[in-house]
């Protein structure tokens, strides 16, 4: 509790201010005050500010006294209160100083004014011992804080606040406002880490999965960006990606994000790092020397040929993270964390399926690869008791997709086999069509997203639900062009949203990082900074998920990395979060 009064009275000195009473008839006068008198009593306010600023609090006192304050403005008195409360809290008259703050309309204040209002409210209930108002002046002057640091420092400041609160508490904080219920479960976890370190994980990630979009989530990704168990970070790590041919500038990218969270864990000994490239060395080559110097952890091969090739050739006395995925490979010590198409399809089919959609149709582009994304929205459909009823392909090169939509839309009456690319289900994997199409699942990137949501909408008369894969999304916000993918909801990586993924690896934090790169590999870079992440937490993932940058990272069957994403709604033109998905198939 000492720790505690102490923050909040070095905190408390920051803002200071005026004496008099206001009159209860302040306000009735009959004729308003002249432009001179208003800049008058302007000039005599900034006066009483930088005599608060500096300390000069007796002066300050002075000089408000000589305030007329029937002649103040709306904003003027609202100022004055303010200073007044300041004056009075560096006098440390704390009751008094919350008796002239409940006066004040914080409408009637400019911003910085506002910040300063709600600081001195919580410096004011915090030296009456009053934590829960304390608290609640916190929570809204959280949004206000423009400056992370700043504003992850406030959010501790709640969190103690109401971890100091009693358990049985609880009744009273539902009272008030709709944040502060979940406030309270945070700090409750949060104090829990150390008595009940067993259930502290799943309590906190569980919380997280419930509250997408709470504020704190900045704070509590400010505590879980950075390895906290730095002693299970190896001293030496070896990373094999290509430097050159076709893949090079994806391993540029995962390299760059890499980099990134490693030059921002200051704490404790950084890791050696190796690079070897895997287009001038072969793989299996590469993973002896870099084990004869020491590694004690391989990241890398990045292409499917490398890591196959690998695997075939050498038994891992040292763990491989391979940053691709194969299905049929599993190995001891090999484990492996890509961006797949299937954590993508797993959770876009959760979203649908708890939205209440039984039924759906799929369009995809004329691909080899789009053949294994039918199969997988085919099997992850059907697991979750929904049924394909149409599948078309398109020619992503077209700029009309009209007809292929039409033909989609509109039931095969006659009976005879699917045409204009559709490609035809077996009668398991697809039911009679009916008038309610229930849903659309859509592969496609956003330059064609665009205009097939368009037409797809008009056909529908706006009632079609889209869900498409994340390649709809180009990863930065782009309202103008994106206007046409409103009511699409796609489900994608942590790091894409400021409100799902914050701290000093957001992608906000690192925006001169990723700039570099064109926006088709900012989720490589992301890939980057959880292999970083990823590199101290492999023997403890299982018991352990992670909020990583590209998901909740939990190890499935086969040491597959499994990535749990969020989801997002296009509305005028942005993706607008909508929440966490619950995948039940971790073992695929």
């Amino acid at each position: 509790m000492s720790r505690f009064y102490a923050l909040v009275l070095f905190t408390g000195l920051l803002f200071l201010t005026s004496c008099a009473e206001l009159p209860d008839s302040y306000g009735l006068y009959q004729e308003p005050p002249s432009a001179w008198t208003i800049e008058q009593n302007n000039n005599r306010l900034l006066t009483i500010e930088a005599l608060v600023q500096t300390g000069k609090s007796s002066a300050a006192k002075q000089q408000a006294d000589l305030i007329n304050l029937a002649e103040l403005t709306a904003p003027q008195a609202a100022k004055y209160n303010l200073l007044n409360a300041q004056i009075m809290l560096s006098f440390g008259e704390a009751e008094y100083a919350i008796k002239k703050l409940a006066k004040i309309d914080a409408g009637q204040l400019e911003t910085g004014d506002k910040i300063k209002n709600y600081q001195s409210q919580a410096f004011a209930y915090s030296l009456t011992g009053n934590l829960l108002e304390s608290a609640k002046a916190r929570i809204i002057l959280d949004p206000l804080l423009t400056k992370a640091v700043e504003r992850n420092k406030n959010q501790a400041v709640i969190l103690e606040n109401l971890a100091l609160l009693p358990s049985d508490f609880a009744p009273k904080i539902q009272n008030q406002t709709a944040d502060f219920p979940s406030w309270f479960t945070l700090a409750k976890i949060l104090a829990s880490r150390t008595r009940n370190p067993a259930n502290y994980s799943s309590a906190l990630a569980n919380w997280r999965t419930a509250n997408p979009q709470h504020p704190a989530n900045i704070y509590v990704a400010n505590m879980t960006n950075r390895p906290e168990d730095a002693g299970n970070m190896p001293k030496s790590i070896a990373i094999l990606l290509p430097e050159s041919g076709p893949f090079a500038d994806a391993g540029k990218a995962i390299k760059a994000g890499f980099l990134a969270a490693l030059n921002r864990y200051n704490s404790g000994t950084k890791p050696e790092i190796h690079f070897y490239d895997t287009e001038k060395t072969k793989s299996a080559d590469a993973y002896r020397k870099a084990v004869e110097q020491g590694a004690k952890l391989v990241l890398g091969p990045l292409n499917k040929e490398s890591i196959q090739s690998l695997a075939n050739a050498v038994t891992f006395d040292v763990p491989v993270l391979a940053l691709n995925h194969i299905p049929s490979l599993n190995k001891p010590n090999l484990y492996q964390f890509a961006l797949s198409p299937m954590d993508d399809v797993a959770e876009l089919t959760q979203k649908a399926a708890s939205d209440g959609h039984k039924k759906a149709l799929l369009l995809v582009p004329e691909s080899e690869q789009s053949k294994r994304i039918s199969s997988f929205f085919i099997n992850n459909w059907q697991t979750l008791n929904g049924s394909i009823t149409k599948s078309a392909t398109y020619n992503p090169k077209s700029v009309d997709f009209s007809s292929t939509a039409k033909n989609l839309l509109n039931p095969d009456e006659s009976g005879a086999s699917p045409q204009n690319g559709q490609n035809a289900l077996s009668p398991a994997q697809a039911a009679p069509q009916q008038q309610d199409t229930g849903a659309l699942f859509l592969s496609a990137y956003s330059k064609e997203g665009r205009i097939i949501n368009a037409q797809l909408q008009i056909m529908q008369n706006g009632k079609l639900p889209v869900y498409a894969l994340p390649t709809i999304y180009s990863g930065v916000a782009d309202p103008i062009n994106d206007n046409a993918l409103n009511g699409v909801i796609f489900c994608d990586m942590p790091w894409l949203f400021n409100a799902a993924y914050g701290g000093e690896l957001s992608m906000l934090a690192l925006n001169n990082e990723w700039r570099q790169f064109p926006n088709s590999y900012l989720r490589l870079f992301a890939m980057g900074i959880d292999a970083y992440q990823l590199a101290s937490r492999l023997t403890t993932l299982n018991a352990e998920p992670y909020a990583g940058a590209t998901g909740k990272l939990t190890l499935a069957s086969g040491n597959r990395i499994k990535r749990a994403l969020v989801c997002a709604k296009f509305v005028m033109g942005r993706p607008e979060l909508i929440g966490f998905t619950h995948s039940p198939s971790e073992g695929q």
